[in-house]
């Protein structure tokens, strides 16, 4: 059972997700910086570079973007290894000062501009939509083989030409009308945005607006069962109110305290800490340096019974668990490099 808390301050708006009541996600944005992740652009290209097989983008934001060769040319499916493009050149390409049709896979930093790529790709409820691809594939947490070649097949019956997908987890179990429900509504805002992207005469321009973060919280969780999400503004109350209208019954609560349980404060306030205790008396140290972030798990006071190998067992069981936890918590991993 998920719970999500959303709490907005004066610049900030934190995001909290609780499974069984333990904080397992948290996202806290700076209002006052746009995220544009997910948004399509038509850009510009501004500048090649042949030496890192990429290319800077103007999309009409305070920076230009960064796009490397692999997100220009066609998407293959990953199971199928491809070499084809080793030998290809940039310039090959494109071109300084052509159009160029993208989508922001990483936000601006302080440092950096964007990520963008010439991959599209719709979220909606039980799939993902990639124009421009050939190839269905299955979420892997999709582990029966039949469920999943039966999906594939109605997907597949599905789809519009020139049209991939991705299969979601939530799929399991979904009538053929739901899928189609789904896919259609992706399409047409596909078709929208290709609409939008024939006028050339005023570029760099935005064609489609992403989902925002309380809309990907929420496919990100479709499928799931949704206990309650409890927000402390009224004006995100309301619009909460109308982004679940698709969604099953889900129970949102309006509490001007919402997130501020002293639980919740607690879990909160161990994302900042170096040191994080186990239950059984262990501990896992996190130390994140500019190459790299080191996990070390320690026994700590947990000293076992006479089994060494039982009491390393059960530390490091332990472990495991809370590291997954701390990983997606503090965004370790996230790609942050060109």
């Amino acid at each position: 059972m998920y719970d999500i808390i959303v709490k907005k301050n004066a610049k900030t708006q934190e995001i909290m997700i609780l499974e069984d009541d333990i904080l397992t996600e948290y996202i806290n944005q700076d209002e006052n910086n746009e995220n544009i992740e997910g948004n399509i652009y038509l850009g510009k290209v501004k500048n090649v570079l042949p030496g890192m097989q990429a290319a800077f983008v103007d999309i009409g934001e305070n920076k230009n973007t960064f796009i490397h060769l692999k997100d220009i040319l066609p998407k293959v499916d990953e199971a199928i290894e491809n070499k084809k493009d080793v030998n290809i050149n940039i310039n090959d390409v494109v071109k300084n000062g052509m159009n160029l049709l993208v989508q922001v896979k990483r936000s601006e930093s302080n440092k950096k501009g964007a990520k963008v790529s010439t991959h599209i790709s719709l979220s909606g409820k039980y799939v993902v939509v990639m124009p421009g691809v050939n190839f269905v594939t299955v979420s892997q947490k999709i582990e029966d083989p039949d469920e999943a070649l039966k999906l594939k097949k109605i997907v597949k019956n599905l789809l519009p030409d020139n049209m991939g997908a991705i299969i979601r987890t939530a799929a399991m179990g979904r009538t053929e009308k739901e899928l189609k429900n789904d896919i259609d509504y992706l399409s047409n805002k596909w078709d929208t945005i290709l609409k939008k992207s024939k006028d050339v005469s005023n570029y760099p321009k935005l064609l489609f607006r992403g989902n925002d973060t309380i809309d990907r919280v929420l496919l990100d969780l479709a499928g799931k069962k949704i206990k309650s999400i409890m927000v402390n503004d009224k004006a995100t109350y309301s619009s909460i109110l109308k982004k679940i209208e698709h969604f099953e019954s889900i129970q949102v609560k309006y509490d001007e305290n919402a997130g501020n349980t002293s639980q919740i404060t607690k879990q909160l306030e161990n994302i900042e800490n170096r040191k994080i205790w186990l239950d059984c008396g262990g501990f896992i140290t996190i130390d994140k340096t500019e190459a790299l972030t080191a996990i070390d798990v320690n026994s700590g006071k947990y000293t076992g019974g006479k089994d060494l190998e039982a009491t390393v067992y059960t530390v490091n069981k332990e472990a495991t668990v809370e590291i997954a936890r701390q990983l997606k918590l503090r965004d370790i991993g996230r790609n942050n490099n060109y």
